[in-house]
């Protein structure tokens, strides 16, 4: 396997993205592996971290970025490895749960975060809560929308799983028809553009393309037993936790209500529904997100 980079080039206008780049080297092997991320906002700042799922990137973010940004806050925005302008291997074998954790993992190491609130959405919220509940006094609140931690113990949606089949059938992966099919209102040509922007080529595609059969879906699978610890230290975390589901999203529907029963930092907060949001809400009504988010931010710290 080999590490691939997508061509500068790719990037050039893209609709409301000009944040300026930043790169951390997240693996201690002789090939540098770089993590791009945004870092916007001043640095004394309290901390937002957003952390995307798939296929996005750091895009799916940028408007909640600039709002975030000017309700006084610092945001660090990264593009988990496979994505967006992060680095990326050639072969799906170079991605594993544990891989993508352990990057994770160092990209919030080296940055040194602390006093963080998260945003995570998606595999932002498969990884991002495992970093909570092995960091929890680094975290100052959450804010959890259309995610989950699964164990595998349970069947997951039929949603997930044909999702699931259509990721590896599927000849040409269509990422922006993905993001499309996944929101509620008609997304702008230059933005589906954008979304695509990463990958060129399916070669590129190698870390989207793994990522669906990465989630845990039967009790023995790599990761289940690490997702219940995980959980077990989250129904320990007594810091504020929000959920911010959509409406309109068949994969993780009804996940809020397992956080909220069982994270005791749930209790008495401010639970939302998004209306009119699909899985990806934040392209649907990330205004309303990053509102909710930033109230809630403000109302508990």
């Amino acid at each position: 396997m080999k590490i691939i980079k997508t061509p500068k080039t790719c990037f050039d206008n893209l609709p409301g993205y000009s944040f300026q780049e930043n790169y951390i080297d997240v693996t201690s092997n002789d090939t540098p592996l770089m993590m791009h991320y945004v870092d916007y906002g001043d640095r004394s700042a309290p901390v937002i971290l957003m952390l995307h799922g798939e296929p996005s990137w750091s895009y799916l973010y940028r408007n909640m970025i600039n709002d975030a940004e000017a309700a006084g806050y610092r945001v660090i925005a990264p593009d988990l490895i496979g994505f967006g302008k992060s680095d990326k291997f050639d072969t799906q074998d170079a991605y594993t749960y544990a891989s993508h954790l352990s990057w994770l993992d160092t990209f919030f190491n080296k940055l040194a975060l602390n006093d963080v609130r998260l945003i995570c959405q998606d595999w932002g919220g498969l990884l991002g809560l495992r970093l909570v509940a092995k960091y929890p006094e680094r975290f100052s609140a959450v804010v959890a929308a259309n995610t989950m931690l699964p164990t595998g113990d349970h069947t997951p949606p039929e949603a997930f799983l044909k999702w699931q089949a259509f990721s590896q059938s599927v000849e040409l992966f269509p990422v922006s028809q993905v993001i499309q099919n996944a929101t509620v209102n008609e997304v702008i040509d230059e933005v589906l553009a954008a979304y695509d922007a990463p990958f060129p080529t399916e070669t590129h595609k190698a870390g989207v393309r793994k990522f669906p059969l990465l989630v845990p879906t039967t009790p023995d699978d790599p990761e289940s037993q690490n997702n219940r610890l995980a959980w077990r230290a989250l129904s320990q975390f007594t810091k504020p936790f929000m959920t911010a589901f959509s409406d309109s999203d068949p994969v993780t529907a009804g996940g809020d209500k397992i956080f909220q029963k069982i994270i005791p930092g749930c209790q008495g907060q401010a639970h939302t529904t998004i209306k009119n949001g699909g899985h990806f809400l934040q392209e649907d009504a990330g205004e309303t997100l990053i509102g909710e988010a930033i109230a809630f931010f403000n109302r508990v710290n």
